[in-house]
């Protein structure tokens, strides 16, 4: 097996990854199969932070659009990644995998508080951290919460993983059969040709502390390992050319 070309990775998972082909909730079987895929990764001694949504549970987005107020959706958002985050973490101690949920809400009965320091010593110590909560901040996507923590616990890289998609297209491919699938943009063309790949908040936290990104799709087997040994499966997005 290949070496790891990076030893210290955010692995960026959507609510709607959880959900599978449902489209809500959660999935069991998808759950698992990540953390089947987690654990090769671990077993190469990659050090792996995870950061979770919660669209499949709760979109503070959608919340607010329909007239509640946006912190109070936002939190509910945050909410609904803890129960992600919580689910991923028993699929991982079934594949006996250590573990650790961390969230930036205090809710000590079922995870430790945030603290940096930490998180980077259960990452040294082949534990599998998961951020939960977002930022603890409304106004701010789990997208900008993986480029924060990445940034803080200095990671190699941010894989976004997909269920729909092998990375990052000039348009929609299930829409426009003529789209192109980018094989490498930088973070400037992300923000330039609203591109969508995260938000601007977040593409703007990765570039200015050169934090490449990683778009692939989570489906196929042993995806995880493959973009970690530096297999071109996806779109890489860098801060230089």
């Amino acid at each position: 097996m290949a070496d790891p070309r990076y030893k210290r990775i955010v692995l960026k998972l959507s609510g709607e990854a959880l959900a599978g082909e449902q489209g809500y909730g959660i999935d069991p079987n998808v759950i698992q199969s990540i953390a089947v895929q987690l654990k090769e990764v671990i077993e190469m001694d990659v050090q792996v932070a995870i950061v979770v949504g919660g669209g499949n549970i709760w979109r503070g987005m959608a919340g607010s659009a329909k007239g509640m107020d946006r912190a109070t959706a936002d939190y509910m958002g945050m909410l609904a990644t803890v129960m992600n985050s919580l689910a991923l973490q028993d699929a991982l101690e079934t594949e006996g995998v250590p573990s650790r949920v961390q969230t930036s809400i205090e809710m000590r009965q079922v995870a430790e508080p945030y603290i940096r320091r930490r998180a980077i010593r259960h990452l040294e110590k082949g534990r599998v951290v998961i951020f939960a909560s977002g930022t603890g901040n409304p106004y701010f996507s789990t997208d900008t919460t993986a480029a924060l923590r990445a940034a803080e616990i200095e990671a190699d890289v941010i894989l976004m993983a997909k269920n729909k998609v092998d990375g990052v297209y000039s348009a929609d491919p299930s829409q426009d059969p003529d789209a192109v699938k980018y094989e490498s943009l930088t973070y400037l063309d992300v923000l330039n040709q609203g591109l969508g790949v995260m938000d601007s908040t977040a593409s703007s936290l990765c570039m200015d502390n050169d934090i490449p990104l990683i778009v692939f799709n989570i489906e196929g087997t042993g995806n995880i390992r493959r973009v970690i040994q530096g297999e071109p499966i996806g779109t890489l997005v860098r801060g230089n050319v």
